[in-house]
């Protein structure tokens, strides 16, 4: 029988193009929720990269192309709105960070149930406008500024 909870769990990937166009989408809730492409581990999933994969197909349709395991991993508190989809007593989540990088931006197929939008974005201003730290931190990590 699968857990009614949330792994804690999860892993984030930034989907940029070579000139530095950064993919972001918008969650359905909160509105105004801007991120990479992320998503929790399934309990019975052992590999971070496969859970990457998964969720970038399952995000935005992407398929066949290299996900890059950055060997980055953040360690970060649990909001207290969505606590509740954890089991009790958790309270922070391990994020493993990973990069695709594309020839050009491409168009994404949403999931209406997760998603409402999608922009790409320079790199900076990508990094200013999602919400999460580790998201920003890992865009402008992984994400080269465009050549002069």
């Amino acid at each position: 029988m699968p857990s009614p909870w949330k792994r804690p769990e999860s892993v984030l990937v930034v989907v940029h193009s070579v000139d530095s166009a950064v993919l972001l989408i918008e969650r359905t809730q909160p509105a105004g929720y801007w991120q990479s492409v992320t998503g929790s581990l399934e309990w019975d999933e052992l590999d971070p990269l496969a859970a990457a994969v998964r969720e970038l197909e399952e995000e935005t349709g992407i398929t066949g192309v290299a996900v890059r395991a950055t060997g980055c991993t953040n360690r970060f508190p649990i909001l207290p709105p969505w606590r509740h989809r954890y089991p009790p007593g958790v309270e922070e989540n391990l994020e493993h960070v990973f990069v695709v990088t594309l020839p050009a931006p491409v168009p994404v197929h949403l999931r209406p149930d997760e998603h409402v939008a999608s922009l790409w974005l320079p790199r900076a201003e990508a990094a200013e406008r999602v919400f999460s730290y580790t998201n920003r931190d890992a865009i402008l990590m992984l994400v080269p500024p465009p050549r002069a």
